[in-house]
């Protein structure tokens, strides 16, 4: 169930994506609404288990990154942080989705549009769901791009693409100091795993700790258009 919650979304912009030529708007509209309202219900059930229940569920896919010191793994961590944000997150977007069937109705090119719905979805759900910050910067990435394509969504109208591309820079400057910030957790760490990040963190230098701290608060401001890195969410609109 609890893979199913991170997969459904992708599942839904790949077949609805990639199909939609042959589905037609109709299927591919009901393939990738329906995988996302499917893994909102899951995630209610989650919420139940884990948070009302208190039974946190750790998945472990295998190895991602061993190099010399610094082992990753393709992990994911569902405890109640991750379940609440996770409704938050599902249970909106599935309310996107919905409105957007209708809002897109006119429009020449509704199975693309919902499937980079699903997929900046999906990739907001490994945001999320991941134990260790390598697997959020690859949601956080995964995001960015599935903004980009969503902001010149309408790619014959040049400011549009304008738009996308000064979002797209914007943004990296807040990855930048994400980047760096990742850096400082495995020079002095050793680790970018939550739960050995949080356990050693009060015998590190309240110095570096805020330093780190900075660097990811950098990296927030950006994505979410945070003053003084908010110029892009004006633009923005046009997609």
């Amino acid at each position: 169930m609890y893979l199913a919650i991170i997969t459904l979304p992708l599942i839904g912009a790949i077949v609805g994506g990639f199909r939609g030529r042959s589905l037609g708007v109709t299927g591919s509209q009901i393939i990738t609404t329906g995988c996302l309202i499917t893994s909102a219900i899951l995630a209610i059930v989650a919420f139940y288990e884990v948070a009302l229940c208190r039974s946190p569920v750790s998945i472990n896919l295998g190895t991602w990154v061993d190099i010399e010191y610094l082992h990753i793994q393709w992990s994911f961590l569902f405890d109640d942080l991750t379940v609440s944000m996770l409704l938050a997150v599902l249970i909106v977007s599935s309310l996107v989705h919905l409105y957007s069937i209708d809002y897109m109705a006119s429009d020449p090119h509704p199975q693309r549009f919902i499937a980079l719905l699903s997929t900046f979805t999906g990739f907001m759900v490994i945001l999320v769901t991941s134990d260790n910050l390598f697997g959020l910067f690859v949601g956080w990435e995964g995001i960015g791009v599935s903004s980009y394509l969503l902001i010149s969504f309408w790619f014959t109208r040049l400011q549009a693409n304008k738009s996308a591309v000064k979002a797209l820079t914007v943004n990296r400057v807040g990855d930048i100091a994400l980047s760096i910030g990742f850096l400082l957790v495995i020079t002095s760490m050793g680790t970018l795993d939550y739960a050995t990040m949080f356990s050693i963190a009060p015998i590190f230098n309240e110095t570096i700790i805020t330093l780190i701290g900075l660097l990811f608060l950098g990296g927030a401001m950006s994505k979410s258009a945070n003053v003084p890195l908010h110029t892009w969410l004006p633009d923005a609109m046009e997609g």
